[in-house]
């Protein structure tokens, strides 16, 4: 992974609306295929070559999810970081992620409630300039108060 800031912790008391954060990730055969083990989901269009070029997509993809995944890597690991505890997620897929992709992962604060520790991030994935997923998420957050 290609990280543009070091993982860690921003407190809800200093996260302001705009700030970004992303990562970067080329999506393997391996990485598709631990992710079937582990999700269970061994639909063949993510894993057998002759069986997806049949398919509207002409060939492998990766699993959505495993995409939506890098998101939750850059709110858990970055923005906020870690002790971060998912409310809520939407997620629209545009486009597929083919073995082999790169992917950005960004968040962006659009929303902040201080009182209640809750950010809204606005998510999206992108390859090469495209956007692949796009949602917005609610997060708590974790502050100086509790740590």
């Amino acid at each position: 992974m290609l990280d543009n800031f070091p993982r860690g912790t921003i407190c809800i008391e200093d996260i302001e609306m705009g700030m970004t954060r992303h990562l970067r990730k080329t999506v393997t055969d391996e990485d598709i295929e631990m992710f079937a083990q582990v999700s269970t989901d061994r639909n063949p269009v993510h894993l057998d070559d002759a069986y997806a070029q049949d398919t509207i997509f002409e060939g492998r993809i990766a699993h959505g999810m495993l995409t939506a995944g890098l998101i939750s890597a850059v709110i858990g690991e970055q923005l906020p970081g870690h002790g971060t505890v998912y409310m809520g997620q939407t997620l629209k897929f545009l486009a597929p992620v083919r073995p082999g992709d790169t992917v950005m992962a960004e968040v962006e604060v659009i929303g902040i409630d201080h009182a209640k520790r809750r950010v809204q991030l606005d998510c999206r994935c992108l390859v090469d300039g495209k956007k692949v997923l796009i949602g917005e998420a609610t997060v708590l957050a974790p502050s100086r108060k509790f740590d």
